[in-house]
């Protein structure tokens, strides 16, 4: 094959799936030609992120990414895109480590928001290991975008949706949920960002409103205009 994204995926499996799909349903086409190339690598033997982060063990899950992206880079590949929120938070090093670009899932959303909440507050869900590294809150305000955090109670919640509900494979908690979005009304967030590949899926589930912004969905929209595809 010629001209191919690689997916680095796996990271959960559902999301990975569903980002393909996205890739899919996002492309204008005629027939299957018209579609991108991809090479997906569902490595679900991946440590988990948010883990490895909190606890400073952040090496073996770098080598595992290195090693996989580098068998995509191997491969060929244009590009690479990993449907992976918290596993960004190693993408600055391993940037400088493999010979493909690497389409910013972080970055790219923030862009995005930044089309009609410049100047205002908008929330972050997100894991752990995602909120700890600011990953998201340094991307919002250098596109002059105020970022909102859930408090304690409220961060719970998220990780409850993520770890125990999609990872699982359960259905979202919809009580949960519900006090997840009124908080993030009551504080004045004038949109929020699916900040979590998992949560991408709970939006697909829920069919949520465009009141969320699903970085998954802008990383899909972002590959295919890279791979020199049309987007619906």
């Amino acid at each position: 094959m010629k001209n191919v994204l690689g997916i680095m995926g796996g990271m959960g499996p559902l999301a990975t799936q569903l980002f393909y799909k996205m890739l899919i349903e996002h492309t204008v086409a005629e027939k299957d030609q018209d579609h991108i190339n991809v090479l997906i690598i569902g490595d679900a033997s991946m440590p988990d992120r948010t883990e490895a982060i909190l606890s400073g063990n952040t090496e073996p899950v770098h080598a595992q990414l290195l090693q996989n992206l580098e068998t995509i880079a191997a491969y060929g590949c244009k590009a690479a895109a990993v449907p992976c929120n918290t596993s960004h938070y190693f993408l600055e090093r391993l940037e400088r480590e493999v010979s493909i670009p690497i389409i910013n899932m972080i970055k790219e959303s923030a862009r995005e928001v930044a089309k009609t909440c410049r100047g205002e507050r908008v929330g972050v869900l997100a894991t752990d290991g995602t909120i700890k590294t600011e990953l998201y809150q340094k991307a919002l305000l250098a596109e002059g975008v105020v970022p909102y955090v859930p408090g304690d109670a409220g961060q719970k919640l998220v990780m409850h949706e993520i770890y125990n509900c999609v990872k699982r494979g359960k259905p979202v908690d919809d009580a949960a949920w519900s006090k997840v979005q009124q908080e993030l009304i009551d504080s004045g967030c004038r949109k929020a960002i699916l900040a979590c590949t998992e949560l991408s899926v709970i939006k697909e589930e829920k069919k949520l409103s465009d009141y969320y912004i699903d970085a998954m969905e802008v990383l899909a929209v972002r590959s295919i205009e890279y791979m020199g595809k049309r987007v619906k």
